[in-house]
């Protein structure tokens, strides 16, 4: 009988490939403070985002915090980590940066691919002439359509907090008093305003309670600010006053005067003006030991 022929081995299996990484690592020249570098992982879960943009989000990493926290000395250095999220389907480009306080990130510019999250660590130096205090700022991101996201840092200066500020400028224009505000201290500063005018038969005219001003005032911070006046007098001469308020004690005054008078009115205007001018001036009380040409008797 013939003999059946052997059976043929089949050829053998290769090894598989290991799979190629999603995003090369990049050599990075960066000082050695941040032995970390950009890290990818799966998105499994995101974090509680704090600024959304086209679909993309960024965080503080870690904990769901709201904003960065930090605090130090002038020349601390401050270590943290800001997570850039993409839940879509297509990679997005993103650049960062610090925008009011000094930050510095192991890679400001990357490529997050979809259903990934990125781990950049950064670090927040105090600058070395910092007074004591709050200091805001934020770390932001942009992609390449310009849509920004940014999450705010609370930056604390160690040293004695101080709360003062200053009104200077005042002016009564035509229909509003504008004014500018400084903070003089070391703390960040939510300033609450009262305006109040008294003419000059010494009816008040103006008299507005204090209320909280929009606006938030850094440390040596200046804005100017207009409050509108539109049902100003007509004849009359105001001493306008405002005074300013702020938590930690903080506290301003500043007055000066305006004169109303109606030199384009029709049918003797000039001559209304002219009279309440001399009435004015006799209303004013002379220096003791002047006589009428101000000469010392």
């Amino acid at each position: 009988m013939p003999t059946a022929a052997p059976a043929l081995a089949p050829p053998p299996r290769r090894a598989p490939r290991p799979p190629r990484p999603l995003v090369r690592p990049a050599r990075l020249a960066f000082p050695a403070v941040l032995a970390v570098v950009l890290t990818l992982t799966p998105l499994t879960g995101a974090p509680s985002a704090v600024a959304r943009s086209g679909g993309w989000s960024v965080a503080p990493l870690g904990g769901g915090r709201p904003a960065f926290y930090a605090e130090g000395t002038p020349g601390a250095v401050l270590r943290d980590t800001v997570s850039v999220t993409n839940p879509g389907r297509t990679p997005v480009a993103v650049r960062l940066r610090g925008t009011g306080v000094p930050a510095v990130f192991s890679r400001d510019g990357l490529r997050v691919p979809a259903r990934t999250r990125a781990q950049v660590p950064f670090t927040l130096t105090v600058p070395r002439d910092a007074g004591p205090g709050d200091r805001t700022g934020a770390i932001e991101a942009r992609d390449a359509h310009g849509r920004v996201a940014a999450v705010p840092v609370r930056l604390r200066v160690g040293g004695p907090a101080l709360a003062a500020l200053t009104v200077e400028h005042l002016a009564v224009h035509a229909d509003r008093i504008t004014y500018d505000l400084v903070n003089r201290g070391t703390t960040v500063l939510v300033p609450r305003l009262a305006v109040r005018a008294d003419g000059f038969f010494g009816r008040r005219v103006l008299d507005r309670a204090p209320r909280a001003l929009p606006v938030r005032l850094p440390p040596g911070a200046r804005r100017t600010l207009s409050e509108p006046w539109p049902g100003r007098p007509v004849l009359d001469e105001v001493r306008v006053r405002l005074t300013v308020t702020a938590a930690g004690g903080a506290r301003a005054t500043a007055g000066t005067s305006a004169a109303y008078v109606p030199w384009g009115a029709v049918g003797g205007g000039a001559a209304a003006g002219a009279v309440f001018l001399g009435w004015r001036r006799a209303r004013k009380p002379r220096r003791a030991g002047a006589g009428p040409t101000g000469a010392v008797s």
